[in-house]
């Protein structure tokens, strides 16, 4: 590996340690005229850390939480369409056993707990009860506060118009207590409830089979919902501006590193035995490229966040991708 030019300019990053960004970690792929100095965090931590708190030069950032601050003028960050966290959202439902929820569309009229309103995961969870099972956020009584734990906060409070029902927990209390003494019909959340974890009876998933929910919405919207994405410090941004340009090559040429890691069969590099049957599936499924970055191959899921996140109240007007994104690739 070649020495860096001592006159390179570093920047420092905030980011999780993920297959698709490990080659940047290691120095294996490096942004051409850029050396990197990672600091490898989870995403609550770099949240706060970068997108609020402007420490990073160069950080991950939850994109819910960016779209918001966009709307507002406020992000200290412009984001790029490198989403390094995407998951299918089926899992986050969590319902009362007893409650009487057995389909999605019994969520109308429900007291449904959520740790924060605006987080990406609920974003598309209730963009899907919408869209899919013709349950809008109107619907439902939502309850906010800590899971397991009193005392959470939203990243960015959220103003909600009058016609949604949003209630705070009261101090001290928390979402788990409230399900179990029936105050609540269901939780949910991108993290599960301890007790869920733990096989507790009294809590389980709306979808009994996560993984066939998810492919048959796969197949019906062609969605794989984006999570969180890279954002560049607008100083650092306006300092450099072919920085943009060269962090969206090296984050491809990362991806395909990994994907080709993936795709050779000698030695898994998860530590799951049935690896190579996983992807074949997958791409059975949703094609070869189904992580793709970039604005058109994401543009329908982009847009479809944007409208979410104005018809949930989040964001006062709708915003368009190249407002979302305004860096020229």
């Amino acid at each position: 590996m070649s020495q860096l030019d001592p006159a390179t300019p570093r920047l420092s990053v905030g980011c999780g340690a993920y297959d698709r960004t490990w080659p940047l970690i290691a120095g294996v792929v490096r942004p051409e005229g850029f050396a990197l100095d990672w600091s490898i965090l989870p995403p609550e931590e770099v949240f706060l850390r970068g997108m609020l708190g402007g420490e990073f030069d160069i950080t991950e950032m939850s994109l819910s939480t960016y779209l918001l601050l966009r709307s507002r003028g406020s992000c200290r960050y412009l984001g790029l369409p490198l989403f390094v966290s995407r998951k299918f959202r089926h899992s986050a439902l969590y319902v009362r056993e007893g409650a009487g929820i057995e389909r999605p569309e019994d969520f109308a009229g429900r007291r449904v707990g959520v740790p924060e309103y605006q987080l990406t995961a609920n974003v598309w969870v209730r963009g899907l009860l919408a869209d899919e099972y013709g349950v809008r956020p109107e619907a439902i009584h939502w309850i906010i506060g800590g899971i397991d734990a009193p005392g959470r906060e939203e990243k960015v409070p959220v103003n909600l118009p009058p016609h949604f029902r949003a209630t705070r927990l009261p101090a001290g209390e928390t979402l788990w207590q409230w399900l179990l003494d029936g105050k609540l019909d269901a939780i949910i959340a991108p993290r599960a409830p301890q007790a869920f974890a733990a096989g507790h009876p009294a809590i389980r998933r709306l979808f009994a089979d996560v993984p066939a929910a998810e492919k048959a919405y796969y197949r019906k919207t062609g969605l794989f919902p984006p999570m969180h994405l890279i954002g560049i410090r607008e100083d650092v941004a306006e300092r450099h501006p072919e920085l943009a340009r060269a962090l969206a090559t090296a984050f491809e040429k990362a991806k395909a590193f990994a994907a080709h890691e993936l795709h050779q069969y000698a030695y898994d590099t998860a530590m799951l035995p049935w690896q190579e049957a996983a992807l074949r599936e997958t791409e059975a499924v949703m094609g070869t490229d189904y992580w793709a970055y970039g604005i058109e191959p994401n543009r329908k899921a982009i847009e479809a966040m944007a409208r979410y996140s104005f018809e949930q109240g989040i964001v006062d007007r709708q915003l368009g991708v190249s407002e979302i994104f305004p860096l020229d690739l």
